[in-house]
């Protein structure tokens, strides 16, 4: 789970949500007040993470299963996602970027 890397409190599942739906990069610890902020390698994670979804798509190409049951997984593989999100979130006291 994600831990704030100023005081070591680890943020339950709702705080993690709360902190990275937000168009601020910057996200306070609810303890310590200090600002934190998603790494690099955890960005990549997640984006590797999100492309769960478009299994289905490759489903499709080598299985042939009609299109309704593909459709009804994406709600299901979009779910899972909203659920695994905060587990692959990392924090850094340091706002850096570094490219790919």
């Amino acid at each position: 789970m994600t831990t704030c890397q100023n005081c070591n409190e680890k943020w339950n599942w709702k705080q993690t949500m709360k902190n990275t739906t937000t168009l601020n990069p910057a996200m306070t610890c609810p303890k310590c007040g200090e600002k934190q902020y998603q790494t690099q390698k955890s960005k990549k994670r997640i984006s590797f993470l999100t492309m769960i979804i478009l299994l289905p798509l490759l489903i499709q190409i080598f299985f042939d299963i009609p299109a309704i049951i593909l459709l009804s997984l994406l709600p299901f593989f979009t779910v899972i996602i909203f659920l695994l999100y905060p587990f692959f979130v990392e924090l850094s006291n340091r706002q850096r970027y570094i490219g790919w």
